[in-house]
């Protein structure tokens, strides 16, 4: 018996389909393997550009014997970074610092260097300032000058400097009292500007005025925003200074709302000059040449007033008065 009749149908049509699949695959290995053939055109117009030619990737499909099973090459995902997660993570980042620059005792101020004060002690303007514990990020030059300048009127000048990791610098200037104003149970100093401040300690060669009543204010300062309104009128601060060196060593120089400045002199009379700075020195000669021509002639005066030291009158009698004129002599 041959080998056709003793292989069954069932072998028969294996072998058929076996040799038909390797067919296939020959063919398809054939058809992958051969050159594409390019076309050109023969004559190029010179007047239409050429397209660029895109070459798309070629899909391959391998058969495998079985039905509608097709191998397609892989795709790579691409990966877009997106600028939200950039900002979000930017934000977490300075969140971070600012949370440890507050938080950290290594930038917390502990201490502050101050020069230029003699007066006012470290400890009250520590008081007031009240930086020390915070944070050095969190302390304004600007805002601790003027809490500084508000808090203390005998403070001329300031300047605050901040320095990394918690160091605070005060720099401040001192107003000097050149008047010591009494009036009432009370007293305070007055610098040459006529700005009063509380007295603090003892201080030699301050003009000692009684003050019957309050003298005139002056006008605030346009250039300096923090310094406190004056008490007195800076002319008035002038004519003080220039009349103390006059006042007899057992008098008191004493200001009065009608007559001006002025004091008692021990022979028992009243002697005013008014409040002008200006003609001061004037006022003081024509002063000394009207004593020198009462005592002189014997004549003790109650008052003796050179306001206006072009007209100075002396007061004998509460109810008689005098003129006297310097060319007169009387």
């Amino acid at each position: 018996m041959s080998e056709t009749k003793d292989l069954s149908r069932s072998d028969v049509a294996r072998q058929r389909r076996a040799k038909r699949v390797v067919k296939e695959l020959a063919q398809t290995s054939k058809r992958a393997l051969k050159p594409a053939v390019t076309v050109s055109a023969r004559v190029a117009s010179p007047n239409i550009p050429t397209r660029r030619q895109v070459v798309k990737p070629r899909r391959f499909n391998i058969a495998m014997g079985m039905p509608d099973i097709n191998l397609h090459r892989p795709t790579v995902p691409h990966l877009h970074a997106s600028w939200r997660l950039g900002s979000v993570f930017i934000i977490i980042l300075i969140g971070l610092a600012l949370y440890l620059s507050l938080s950290m005792p290594y930038f917390r101020v502990s201490n502050i260097t101050m020069d230029g004060n003699s007066r006012i002690t470290h400890e009250e303007i520590e008081t007031v300032l009240g930086v020390l514990g915070q944070s050095i990020f969190t302390v304004h030059p600007d805002e601790v000058e003027t809490r500084l300048r508000m808090n203390f009127p005998e403070v001329l000048s300031a300047q605050v400097n901040v320095y990394l990791p918690n160091h605070v610098y005060l720099t401040l200037t001192e107003r000097e009292p050149v008047i010591l104003w009494q009036q009432g149970d009370g007293y305070t100093w007055i610098d040459s500007a006529g700005i009063a401040f509380r007295p603090r300690g003892f201080v030699t060669g301050l003009v000692l005025v009684n003050g019957l009543v309050s003298p005139p204010a002056g006008p605030s300062s346009l250039e300096d925003p923090f310094a406190p309104s004056p008490y007195m009128q800076k002319e008035l601060v002038d004519s003080i200074l220039l009349l103390a060196p006059h006042v007899p060593a057992d008098s008191t120089m004493v200001f009065d709302s009608t007559f001006g400045l002025g004091w008692t002199d021990s022979r028992g009379w009243k002697s005013f000059f008014g409040t002008s700075a200006e003609d001061m020195p004037l006022k003081v000669r024509v002063y000394q040449t009207l004593v020198a021509s009462l005592v002189s002639r014997g004549v003790s005066p109650t008052l003796i007033n050179v306001m206006y030291p072009d007209a100075p009158f002396y007061r004998v009698v509460a109810v008689e008065e005098n003129e006297l004129t310097m060319d007169s002599g009387q």
